[in-house]
């Protein structure tokens, strides 16, 4: 069971150097090798941490084609990244996302808590099992794996991770020179995992880190998703469009989260906060209108041709109604792709209009530094979130929220100070993870 924390929100710092939107990088004060700049990198984490942010986040694609977004054809290995941002890094937690459909439980498990011993225990695993069906393609496979295959092989893949984590109890390296003794042998713990998908031995040629285990972040909102981040999860990605969807995505997670045995305060949801602050409300609405000028029809449409890979939908009519698409979506990004289907029906939106809602930055969050206070708020304590990842349109809005608003977060009381800890758990409020061979 999680620590009973004080009621303060928690803060996640998205970064990309050229920012969120494909078309960010157009933006006069973005450099445009930002996703490639490690200067920039450095900057961009050095800031949120000096604002106390409880972690930073770097997201991962393993398929890219001419539709791809500038964001993602040039950007660092995240784990790379994580690795050489440790070092000049004292507090804030390093999250990265690692695909389990393409990747081995051992590899992801050496190299996460590499980086969580590197860090002192602030590394955060995103775990995803990649929508993208073109990338098998790089990984030797024809055919992608299935929606419902990939959940499955997501949850053998993690526990043979969590279980190589423990293959040292935290006493066993004693370190006795005088006896020739470099550690215990009866604290040395060998998996021999033997599943569907996986047949590993163990054990790993690493001990634990300070927290115990990285923390679990996983951004699945399907059925299939929801269910495996209420037994696994700690920390919850989601994207609502507004506060009454926040709000029942949340007391629906944590109510399967109870229902598994676990506490509510076990898990942690993040929304997705895209903020464009301005010192007036004429004047953020203006910047918001000029993010907007950078996006095409065109644009907004191969946005939302993520969710629906298999369909070519630019040969439909724009202002005629959005295309029936019966089940496509169903084996990629299926909570957007039905999403996106169901609020076309029953709000009549054409092609065009979908595009544009589903495929630009939102409003949600446009307003003066007192404003978007204010709806955070809201959010916060109406049960809507736990905390907020910060994803500006463009990088520079990263450093606007961390002036203009998080002075009145703090005002409020719902937002830290300094750190509580040195590792992303303790900041978190989440629990140690104790040895499971340990006995207690």
């Amino acid at each position: 069971m999680a620590n009973k924390r004080n009621r303060q929100m928690k803060l996640g710092a998205r970064v990309f150097g050229i920012g969120h939107y494909r078309t960010s990088w157009r933006h006069p004060n973005v450099p445009s090798d930002g996703n490639v700049n490690f200067a920039e990198h450095i900057l961009q984490v050095q800031e949120a941490e000096a604002a106390k942010f409880d972690f930073v986040f770097f997201s991962d694609r393993l398929y890219f084609d001419e539709h791809s977004a500038p964001k993602s054809v040039n950007q660092f290995e995240p784990l790379t990244l994580l690795a050489a941002l440790a070092s000049i890094t004292k507090n804030i937690g390093l999250v990265a996302t690692v695909s389990t459909s393409y990747s081995e439980p051992f590899n992801v498990a050496r190299q996460f808590m590499s980086i969580d011993k590197i860090s002192g225990g602030r590394a955060g695993w995103n775990v995803v099992s990649t929508a993208l069906s073109g990338a098998s393609l790089n990984f030797s496979r024809d055919v992608h794996f299935g929606h419902a295959e990939r959940y499955q092989r997501a949850q053998e893949h993690l526990d043979v991770v969590q279980g190589l984590w423990d293959s040292w109890e935290d006493d066993a390296f004693v370190y006795d020179k005088e006896n020739n003794l470099f550690y215990d042998k009866d604290k040395l713990h060998t998996l021999k995992y033997e599943g569907e998908f996986f047949k590993v031995r163990g054990p790993l040629n690493i001990n634990r880190s300070p927290q115990g285990q990285p923390v679990i972040f996983q951004a699945g909102q399907s059925e299939a998703g929801k269910k495996f981040a209420a037994e696994y999860a700690e920390g919850v990605y989601t994207t609502p469009i507004s506060y009454e969807e926040a709000n029942t995505f949340f007391e629906d997670l944590k109510a399967r989260v109870v229902k598994v045995g676990r506490d509510e305060d076990d898990i942690l949801i993040f929304a997705g906060l895209n903020p464009v602050i301005g010192r007036t409300e004429e004047e953020a609405k203006a910047k918001f209108e000029e993010v907007l000028s950078y996006i095409t029809y065109e644009e907004a449409l191969t946005e939302i041709k993520l969710f629906f890979k298999n369909v070519d939908l630019f040969k439909f009519d724009p202002d005629a109604p959005f295309p029936d698409l019966q089940d496509e979506g169903n084996e990629g990004y299926s909570y957007m792709a039905n999403r996106i289907k169901k609020a076309a029906k029953e709000l009549g939106l054409t092609l065009r209009e979908a595009a544009f809602r589903y495929g630009t930055p939102k409003s949600e969050f446009v307003g003066t530094p007192e404003q978007i206070a204010d709806r955070m708020q809201k959010w916060f304590e109406g049960r809507a979130c736990d905390g907020f990842f910060v994803w500006p349109p463009y990088s520079e809005g990263t450093r606007e929220f961390i002036d203009l608003v998080l002075p009145i977060l703090r005002e409020r009381g719902l937002f830290r100070e300094e750190y509580e800890s040195t590792t992303l758990r303790g900041n978190l409020g989440l629990d140690f993870v104790p040895n499971r061979y340990a006995k207690s």
